[in-house]
């Protein structure tokens, strides 16, 4: 059986790439914080796809809980072919003198720190067997810096960097490394942004067409389905009123 080891699976672009995976006959492990959505999708893709699916709940941005998590897999679950590190967020929008501590700390933890102790964890298993697949979910925000996004654009230029390092490293043992960064979506990610308000999170996408995380996750199956020869590097994805982080061409309707 193959094997895709998703992180923030609960939601948005994990939560579609589980299901995308499922629906071409992968078994999938499904991780993140929140054990009842876990569960809901868990019997969404056995009610739906004749494959397997093995639930973690675990915070990645505690590395004892992430490697007690991924320790406890049955022998047979820990032979993953595609890790997806999807696991991240942006927490708050304000101008580097009048950043929040502890929205930085959160963001750094979780999309760089927690990008790292899961594949640290994993990777022994892909090393051993000289095959595998990571699957690092940038930003286009990782490709240029815009307006108040300072440290969020950080860590999602921290991960551009780790993806281009693993790709060095991992190749004597023949594991694959793929940065997909996506511009402007609409999934919780604004929503977390803003603290819970749904109508500033609503207005980040008025007037034009985001991208859906059913996109994302196609884009990463395509990447993850290719012959064993080829490799996508580095794809980024935007919707098409977006050319760059900051232009963007929305109606006035």
């Amino acid at each position: 059986m193959a094997i895709a080891f998703i992180t923030g699976a609960t939601a948005g672009f994990g939560k579609a790439t589980a299901i995308k995976f499922a629906q071409f006959g992968w078994d999938v492990i499904i991780t993140g914080r929140r054990q009842s959505r876990l569960d809901q999708l868990e019997q969404e893709i056995i009610e739906t796809y004749e494959t397997k699916v093995f639930t973690l709940s675990f915070d990645v941005r505690n590395n004892d809980e992430v490697v007690a998590a991924i320790q406890s897999l049955p022998h047979e679950w820990k032979k993953i072919d595609v890790l997806v590190n999807n696991a991240g967020l942006a927490s708050g929008l304000a101008a580097i003198q009048d950043g929040d501590l502890s929205d930085w700390e959160t963001m750094i933890d979780t999309n760089v720190k927690g990008l790292l102790y899961v594949t640290k964890a994993i990777l022994p298993f892909m090393t051993e067997r000289k095959s595998g697949h990571i699957i690092n979910i940038g930003s286009i925000a990782g490709k240029e810096a815009y307006a108040k996004g300072n440290v969020y654009c950080a860590t999602k230029h921290a991960v551009d960097a780790l993806s281009k390092s693993m790709r060095i490293d991992l190749l004597p043992f023949g594991i694959k490394v793929t940065a997909i960064n996506p511009g402007a979506a609409e999934t919780e990610f604004s929503i977390v942004r803003f603290k819970g308000d749904t109508d500033k999170a609503a207005q980040v996408y008025k007037g034009y067409e985001p991208l859906k995380p059913e996109d994302i996750a196609e884009v990463i199956y395509f990447a993850a389905s290719r012959p064993a020869h080829v490799v996508l590097n580095d794809i980024i994805i935007t919707p098409l009123a977006q050319a760059n982080t900051s232009n963007f061409l929305k109606s006035t309707n």
